[in-house]
């Protein structure tokens, strides 16, 4: 055993490469700032003056991107996990009729190098300019003993607002409202750990290729999570929006639920919409039961929004101009408050 001096390096913490990596990304981060910003980086805490609204009501999310970093790290595809955490958040807030001001974000693991810093961050500042978010400020944490070698956490807490008469949290719900379906590309940020129990069972790697598929299962699984904001402001611009849920762990029926009010009841047609093959083949290669999957994955709807029966095909064609194809996939009864599948 050695007598030498025991350093914070030694230790297994590259505190310096961490931050000559963040440093490089400064001009990244500082174009996602706007005329609320006061200051600039390096403070101990960002600041933001919020102005232009007559009664604001803050709207705040925290949430990371799971397991599916694993994958995306074992991919070499951080950018992407880094994107994610800010459109989950964005979309959290937005289904409460908020427009997103700015995010901080949590970065940690036992040791980060340099360029997946790097690629977390890039990411996270790209979907920042694309949503109109501030990357206000963060943290980044390298803690061995705490997570494993390949392990890390991916974490974005986005703060928005709204006018308090413009919140749209579900009680204005009532029988007779549809439910429309807004389309997700794949898993999205959710169920990655039941994907990677069946991807061991089966023997499956992220470059393998299945013919159901037609392309590597890194591109089947990493798929980025869809924005809804859009068309979530242009449902709340019109006065349709009645509730919204977004598609997360639960599923459908863990999150529509969250929404209605005390005696409504919602009856969704799952045969309503086309799930995408991803789904399918998950199911299939690891038995997995129907109430399982709906319970663990979007099942091909990333979000769930309620509106006028007599304006869902008005919502459903401002959603999809602005973004977001969707379809009919239920309605609002009177009943006990739950979600049924049919």
């Amino acid at each position: 055993m050695s007598d030498g001096p025991v350093t914070y390096s030694g230790a297994g913490v590259d505190r310096a490469g961490v931050q000559d990596a963040l440093a490089s990304l400064r001009s990244r981060i500082r174009e996602t700032f706007n005329a609320h910003v006061v200051g600039d980086i390096g403070h101990f805490g960002g600041l933001f003056h919020l102005t232009g609204h007559r009664d604001p009501v803050l709207v705040s999310s925290i949430d990371g991107v799971g397991t599916k970093v694993l994958l995306a790290r074992e991919a070499h595809r951080l950018a992407g996990v880094g994107r994610d955490a800010i459109v989950h958040g964005v979309n959290d807030i937005a289904v409460l009729g908020a427009a997103p001001l700015f995010a901080l974000d949590y970065l940690a693991a036992t040791h980060l190098e340099p360029t997946e810093v790097a690629a977390l961050v890039d990411g996270m500042a790209a979907a920042c300019r694309e949503e109109g978010v501030v990357l206000l400020g963060g943290e980044t944490a390298q803690m061995p003993g705490v997570y494993t070698e390949t392990g890390a956490d991916v974490v974005a807490c986005i703060v928005g607002v709204v006018d308090r008469a413009a919140i749209s949290d579900g009680s204005s719900i009532r029988r007779g409202d549809v439910v429309i379906g807004l389309a997700s590309d794949g898993l999205q940020t959710n169920g990655f750990t039941l994907v990677r129990a069946i991807m061991r069972r089966r023997g499956w790697t992220l470059d393998t290729t299945l013919p159901e598929l037609g392309v590597p299962l890194a591109d089947a699984l990493l798929v980025p999570h869809r924005s809804y904001r859009r068309g979530l402001r242009a449902l709340s611009a019109a006065s349709w929006l009645r509730g919204a849920a977004h598609i997360t762990g639960g599923g459908l029926p863990g999150n529509l639920v969250r929404i209605l009010p005390a005696s409504c009841r919602a009856r969704i047609d799952t045969t309503a919409w086309p799930a995408p093959k991803i789904f399918e083949v998950l199911q299939a290669a690891g038995h997995v039961g129907r109430e399982e999957m709906f319970s663990t994955f979007n099942m091909g709807v990333g979000l769930a929004a309620v509106v006028p029966a007599d304006r869902a095909g008005l919502a459903l064609d401002i959603c999809r101009s602005n973004g977001a194809a969707g379809w009919i996939i239920g309605e609002v009864s009177s009943g006990e408050r739950g979600v049924e599948l049919q």
